[in-house]
């Protein structure tokens, strides 16, 4: 704790001033340009880490049937579950191809460079 104490800002600026006063020119451009371009790269990387999560877990529910079910009635259970089991899958369709149609872009892209 006794370092701390003994620490001042006005004698660290004071320091900071008399090393930057006996660099060259040169020097200090060099150092502007190098905080720059790590600025730069702090600045992206916060900047590119805010992600909205798409994952949103899907829970499955299994239904416990009778073992008296006749097939009349697991077909008309089909029937009233198939609009929404093609919906679902048409969704899950539509997805897979956006999905592949960003990567077939991006793919080209990489063929023009020569990648």
């Amino acid at each position: 704790m006794r370092y701390l104490s003994r620490f001042s800002p006005v004698v660290a600026i004071r320091d900071l001033r008399l090393f930057l006063a006996s660099r060259r020119p040169q020097e200090l451009w060099f150092l502007f340009a190098a905080i720059a371009v790590t600025g730069f790269l702090i600045y992206a990387f916060a900047h590119d880490s805010y992600a909205e999560p798409v994952y949103r877990p899907q829970i499955t529910y299994v239904e416990q049937w009778p073992l008296s079910r006749t097939d009349a009635e697991i077909r008309a259970q089909q029937a009233v579950d198939a609009p929404a089991k093609r919906r679902r899958v048409a969704e899950e369709r539509r997805a897979r191809e956006a999905r592949q149609a960003g990567f077939k872009k991006v793919d080209e892209a990489m063929t023009k460079w020569g990648l």
